[in-house]
C-alpha cells in the first residue's frame, strides 16, 4: 500500500517562523522567571545563614558581633544588616540567558566581599535542577 500525501510547504515555513518568534518570546519570559526563581533562593537560603555550597556562614568576629548586636541586630551570619545588599539584586534576561547582578556598584562591592569569607552568590546543584524544573515549566 502506498501513501501520499501532499504538503504546502510555504504554509508550514510560515508556522515554523511563527512558532520561532513565540519560542524566542517564550524564552525569554520562562528565563527571567527563572532569574527571579533563582534570586529567591538566594535570598531565602542567605537568610538562613548558609552558603550555596551548603554549609553555615562562618561565624562574624566578636568585635562586629558586637556591633551588630549594639545596632539591634542579630549575631547570627546572614548578610543582613540594612537589607540593601541583597535587596538590590535584580535579574535581566534575552531568549538565550538570564543574568542575575546587583543594581548599584557599592552592593556590588560589599557582595564580593561577602563572597570571600560567606560564599551566598551562587546554586549548588540541587538548586540548579530545581531552576531547570522552573524553567521547563514556564517554557511554552
Amino acid at each position: 500500500m502506498q501513501l501520499d500525501v501532499d504538503v504546502d510547504f510555504s504554509q508550514v515555513n510560515r508556522e515554523l517562523k511563527r512558532r520561532g518568534r513565540n519560542l524566542k518570546t517564550s524564552s525569554k519570559k520562562a528565563l527571567l522567571i527563572t532569574g527571579l526563581k533563582g534570586i529567591e533562593i538566594i535570598e531565602d537560603r542567605t537568610s538562613k545563614g548558609r552558603s550555596f555550597k551548603g554549609s553555615f556562614f562562618k561565624k562574624y568576629d566578636a568585635k562586629y558581633a558586637a556591633y551588630r548586636l549594639a545596632r539591634g541586630r542579630s549575631t547570627k551570619p546572614n548578610l543582613e544588616f540594612t537589607g540593601k545588599m541583597l535587596g538590590s539584586i535584580s535579574v535581566v534576561s534575552t531568549s538565550k540567558q538570564a543574568e542575575i547582578y546587583f543594581t548599584r556598584a557599592t552592593e556590588a562591592k560589599k557582595a564580593a566581599m561577602n563572597q570571600k569569607k560567606r560564599p551566598f552568590f551562587g546554586f549548588s546543584r540541587n538548586e540548579q535542577k530545581t531552576l531547570g524544573k522552573v524553567f521547563e515549566r514556564y517554557l511554552k
